[in-house]
């Protein structure tokens, strides 16, 4: 079983929350997203593994059950064409849980006028296949966002 944890610091909504068809619907896969604390922040890994998509916007870490966990960074966040945001691995660098991946500022996405919630979802899963899946409160980076069996 591997656990996901939060990227960052927020308040989970659930992924029906997200205003987007695509993630509210779980088009891309089960999950949760995080509204994020408004100030500069670093996104952190959500497992030990292996970074096998990377962009400003979002980046997809797979561990080595071969689970991708995919961070999407705000919503529609693909227009800003990477302003805000910086990367600090590569693609294909093996990260540890909790490693800084993007450093981003969730105000600054809002106030470019876009929506700053990120979807945490688990690429290739059924809903059946996560469990404790947190979809209300506060989560501090590093919490357990959900299980995956």
């Amino acid at each position: 079983m591997t656990s996901v944890t939060s990227p960052l610091a927020g308040r989970a909504i659930g992924l029906a929350a997200v205003p987007d068809p695509v993630f509210s619907g779980a088009m891309v896969g089960p999950g949760t997203a995080i509204d994020p604390v408004r100030e500069p922040s670093e996104a952190v890994s959500p497992v030990d593994g292996v970074v096998v998509s990377l962009h400003p916007h979002a980046y997809v870490v797979v561990d080595s059950e071969g689970h991708g966990v995919l961070t999407h960074l705000g919503i529609d966040t693909v227009q800003l064409n990477g302003q805000g945001f910086e990367l600090l691995v590569n693609k294909g660098d093996t990260v540890t849980r909790g490693q800084a991946v993007v450093r981003w500022n969730p105000q600054a996405v809002e106030e470019a006028g876009k929506s700053p919630i990120c979807p945490i979802v688990a690429l290739e899963a059924t809903a059946e296949s996560l469990s404790d899946v947190v979809e209300s409160g506060d989560v501090k980076a590093e919490e357990v966002l959900f299980s995956w069996k």
